[in-house]
């Protein structure tokens, strides 16, 4: 009988104290993948693959629900309408179906005007101001300039605030790199125009809680307004599997009472009672006023001039974290978490594959830093990878066909799902750096 402690100085008690270590953490991990899904299931009624993908890395996850739900969901200058729209405008662009539904239906939600959904014409002229520049921002965003931001600000009545515009270029930019991940996870096959059961949890609660550590759901309302449907909250320690019942069930009832689900060409209520939410499924061409305007290479062969974006003269830490901080508060802060957690991520292939992968990506976007030899991206990131990951990052349509996949077999689904991370964060970085440098150059003008 070997007994192991941790004051035992003998090889075998400190390998059995790391493997004990390692053991403990995987559990933690595993805990904290659990909650985080349990919480979206309770808060959603359903889990939805992109949470689904994502809880491989617990960690990244918590940071990217918090952002999310913040530019979403919290204080801010613009109304909650203007932001789901916002978020369909950017998803339009890459014919993302699953996010143009799914922000089709909480634009309802929160009282959105059901005609906007008719098409990009229906919406009020500020929003479609927006167009311009989020067409750029998605496929060629080194074309930003300071034109775009001064025609946004000073366009009459319909004119926008500086601090409305930055909120909505964070949600154009983060929306646009979520395509990335939706088409580059596969979690576009997981349609979100199914109808929400009623399992959802308070108004006032965030799903996200669970990634600021609190356990408990508050208790729903007694007192619930004639207007607004029904939620009955949940306690965290459900287990999934009673979770799923209740889901089932409440579906079943849902078919006994003749529910079917609106097709994509009609946008209809569901008036049967007042737990019946929303359900809409809505066509993205309908938001894409230029669908033939696509991505181009940055450095074509034939251009003899074009401008390189040089991080060493304007970086996110340096600069665009300080200013979208200031024009949007705690944004800065929350991006940055982003950030530093997909850099933070464990890669059995070495810090050097990730520094190439976030490098290539910026490149393809004019974004270029001298301290970095490019010729690792060459080495390190063979023909396969390299085609899938500009497939993902520059042509995330479904429209236009399957996206090249992961040349790697050997991939365990946490790498596969690191490296589609790895693309939104660089994606999005790159688009933010775009624009900030732009808002910036008109502030000092």
């Amino acid at each position: 009988m070997i007994i192991c402690t941790k004051k035992m100085d003998y090889p075998l008690g400190t390998q059995c104290q790391r493997v004990q270590n390692q053991v403990m953490k995987v559990n933690s991990e595993k805990e904290r993948a659990s909650l985080l899904c349990m919480k979206a299931l309770a808060s959603r009624g359903r889990l939805d693959a992109v949470s689904q993908q994502m809880a491989w890395h617990p960690q990244y996850l918590e940071s990217f629900l918090r952002c999310h739900h913040y530019i979403l969901q919290m204080d801010g200058p613009l109304p909650l309408p203007y932001r789901h729209y916002i978020a369909i405008m950017a998803a339009a662009r890459h014919h993302c179906g699953y996010l143009v539904s799914l922000h089709s239906a909480q634009f309802l939600r929160v009282g959105g005007d059901p005609l906007w959904l008719q098409g990009l014409e229906s919406a009020p002229p500020r929003l479609r101001h927006l167009d311009h520049i989020n067409k750029v921002l998605a496929h060629r965003p080194w074309l930003t300039a300071r034109s775009h931001i001064q025609a946004l600000l000073k366009n009459g009545e319909q004119c926008w605030s500086l601090a409305e515009l930055v909120q909505a270029v964070v949600l154009l930019a983060h929306c646009h790199a979520l395509c990335s991940f939706v088409f580059g996870s596969g979690a576009d096959v997981d349609p979100p125009q199914t109808p929400r059961v009623p399992l959802g949890t308070p108004p006032g609660y965030c799903y996200c809680d669970a990634a600021n550590g609190n356990g408990a759901v508050p208790p729903p309302s007694n007192a619930p307004s004639d207007r607004t449907p029904r939620r009955r909250s949940l306690d965290s320690s459900c287990e999934v599997a009673c979770l799923r019942e209740r889901i089932q069930k409440a579906q079943e009832e849902k078919e006994r009472r003749g529910e079917r689900l609106l097709n994509s060409q009609t946008l209809l209520y569901t008036d049967v009672d007042e737990e019946d939410e929303l359900v809409c499924a809505a066509d993205p061409s309908r938001f894409d006023s230029d669908p033939a305007f696509g991505y181009q290479e940055f450095a074509r062969r034939e251009e003899d001039h074009f401008q390189v974006f040089r991080v060493q003269d304007y970086s996110w830490e340096d600069h665009g974290f300080s200013l979208a901080n200031r024009l949007y508060s705690d944004i800065g802060h929350l991006l940055d978490d982003r950030f530093r957690k997909v850099a933070a991520l464990p890669s059995p292939r070495g810090p050097d594959l990730k520094r190439a992968i976030w490098n290539y990506i910026h490149c393809m976007f004019g974004i270029r830093y001298d301290d970095y030899d490019y010729g690792e991206v060459n080495q390190l990131l063979e023909r396969g990878m390299k085609l899938y990951i500009k497939s993902v990052t520059c042509f995330p349509d479904a429209s236009k066909g399957p996206l090249c996949p992961l040349p790697w077999a050997p991939l365990k689904p946490a790498e596969k799902v690191h490296i589609n991370v790895l693309i939104m964060e660089a994606r999005l970085q790159a688009e933010l750096l775009y624009a900030l440098r732009a808002i910036t150059q008109y502030m000092i003008a």
